[in-house]
């Protein structure tokens, strides 16, 4: 292991060896293509799984705040980021991330706020998926979830809710959506069965919006995702990093 605060160089990114980014990087879903699965904020650590072959493509990572795995152009790495250690868990107890809601409330609010479309993978803004806004949301909260609709919804602790009855809802819950095989969809609780969230053109905003799950609201993008409501969860605890299905 390099030591700690190195500039990353091609022949130091090799299988195992960890990096804390100075810069955003994009992180893909393959080892080529177009397909972007998440970005990567400046300050995240990484660790290298398979190192890049041929030297300069691809390599495939681990984020170590959230275990959530993906595959970094390695030129990209060059004077963005330094040899570091692995970092500690951020643990709270769920008073403590209770205390902080009003903090992710405040950033997903700021978010919508500005000009915005949606983006699949996107999670540093100002373009987001939905779950990419939603792990930014706690992240800048120093809350850590992980990355992806399903894997939110498995790791939050159920809240029981239909479009007739929302007592149960406290804001900051996630709001779950999708098909009954796989959540697909994941949205902010605001208060009073308002939701934020970023969701695409076909049966969305194209980008951060507010609707309603009460059946009240007949806007087509409110009825689309009511219709597709699985669930709502809490978020009780922090992700440790280990790696998630």
């Amino acid at each position: 292991m390099e030591r700690l605060g190195t500039p990353a160089a091609m022949e130091l990114l090799v299988n195992g060896s960890r990096w804390r980014l100075l810069a955003p990087l994009d992180g893909y879903s393959r080892p080529s293509g177009a397909g972007l699965a998440t970005q990567a904020m400046a300050g995240r650590c990484l660790e290298v799984l398979q190192a890049a072959t041929p030297p300069g493509s691809r390599l495939r990572v681990r984020l170590l705040e959230d275990g959530y795995s993906c595959w970094l152009e390695a030129g990209e790495l060059i004077g963005r980021a330094v040899a570091a250690a692995r970092p500690l868990p951020r643990l709270l107890t769920a008073g403590a991330i209770q205390a902080r809601l009003p903090s992710v409330l405040a950033f997903a609010t700021s978010a919508a706020a500005q000009p915005n479309h949606y983006l699949w993978g996107g999670t540093t803004g100002p373009h987001y998926d939905c779950s990419g806004l939603i792990q930014s949301a706690f992240a800048q909260a120093g809350i850590w979830i992980p990355r992806d609709a399903y894997q939110q919804e498995r790791f939050c602790q159920p809240v029981a809710v239909r479009p007739s009855t929302l007592t149960l809802l406290q804001p900051g819950d996630l709001i779950f959506f999708g098909r009954p095989q796989r959540c697909t969809h994941v949205a902010l609780h605001l208060g009073s069965g308002r939701y934020l969230h970023s969701s695409g053109r076909d049966h969305g905003r194209n980008g951060l919006g507010i609707d309603q799950l009460a059946p009240w609201d007949r806007h087509p993008v409110a009825s689309h995702y009511r219709r597709e409501l699985r669930g709502a969860g809490r978020v009780i605890r922090c992700h440790d990093g280990s790696p998630l299905p």
